[in-house]
């Protein structure tokens, strides 16, 4: 018994196939112009100097990049982010002079400062120097005019972490000297979106040179921005803070536009003064081409090191 034979479709049926073949062609090869997304399904592993790193879309959240992003580790001078947060959540006037102090409390390495103990800067002078140039007794002199002073400050901060969601981190310090200050990377991108918000952090952040000009004595000093890509004519960088302590390697956490939408990045310890630096390149030639990288031999050394002690230790 035969089967019987499919009918052929009809003329109408065969110009409806037609189209809607058509249709489709056309609407791949325009998702294909959309950014980044001839480069989706091509891009190369992406090689990093950071043993930590973590970056994200900000309009939309969705993380991009994640490297041992769970792993609580010293973040140094990433906590300046916070202590900023802090101060400008406290509604203290920005433009009340602050004595400076001297710190009572132990502090570790790094601890050097240009400014004059006695002498007096405007409360969002020290946020900007604390920022763009990671001066560390800014920072202390912010939380002792706090109210309720240094002890308080700190709460607040931890207090601040606790309602963004930041379920690995703790504060111990205002500046970062203390390698118990600890966070993720993941938790870090948490707290680059929530500072993303002050528009007094994204522009003191990314201020690229300033003159503080203090009083009782009168004196100027200069600073500069830790972060040389705030300058950089190629880059756009909207929010910026950089980091070292030994224990925690050269870290990054910023904000750049790339594509027109603004990236959260976070690069922990990495071995090198330009690492971080040269982590957000090589992430930012990745998204736009898919391209992989390369890490210089001696980076990539310390984060295989660094990766297998963290391995060995479980």
């Amino acid at each position: 018994m035969r089967l019987p034979l499919p009918k052929r479709p009809s003329a109408h049926l065969r110009g409806q196939l037609q189209t809607v073949r058509l249709l489709f062609t056309l609407l791949v090869a325009f998702l294909l112009t959309l950014p980044g997304a001839a480069v989706a399904a091509e891009r190369q592993p992406l090689q990093l100097a950071s043993v930590h790193a973590a970056a994200a879309y900000l309009d939309s959240g969705e993380v991009l990049v994640s490297k041992r992003s769970d792993i609580p580790v010293p973040v140094a001078s990433l906590t300046k982010l916070m202590t900023a947060m802090v101060v400008l959540d406290s509604g203290e006037p920005l433009d009340e002079w602050l004595t400076i102090v001297q710190r009572r409390h132990t502090v570790g390495k790094n601890a050097y400062s240009r400014m004059r103990v006695d002498s007096r800067l405007p409360r969002r002078e020290l946020i900007r120097l604390a920022l763009m140039s990671s001066e560390n007794l800014a920072t202390y002199v912010l939380a002792h005019h706090h109210p309720g002073g240094r002890d308080a400050f700190i709460a607040a901060m931890n207090d601040k972490a606790a309602e963004l969601g930041m379920a690995r981190t703790r504060f111990v310090d205002t500046s970062g000297l203390s390698v118990e200050n600890v966070s993720t990377a993941s938790d870090l991108l948490k707290l680059l979106a929530a500072a993303n918000q002050y528009e007094e952090i994204r522009q003191y952040s990314t201020t690229p040179h300033h003159t503080a000009r203090f009083r009782g004595p009168r004196y100027t000093k200069g600073y500069g921005n830790t972060n040389s890509l705030v300058s950089h004519p190629n880059w756009n960088v909207l929010l910026s803070k950089t980091g070292y302590l030994i224990e925690a390697g050269r870290c990054l956490a910023m904000v750049a536009e790339m594509d027109g939408r603004s990236v959260a990045l976070v690069f922990l310890n990495s071995h090198g003064t330009r690492s971080p630096l040269g982590d957000a390149g090589r992430f930012r030639r990745w998204l736009a081409t898919g391209e992989g990288g390369t890490v210089a031999p001696a980076a990539r050394e310390y984060e295989q090191q660094v990766a297998a002690r963290l391995a060995s230790d479980g």
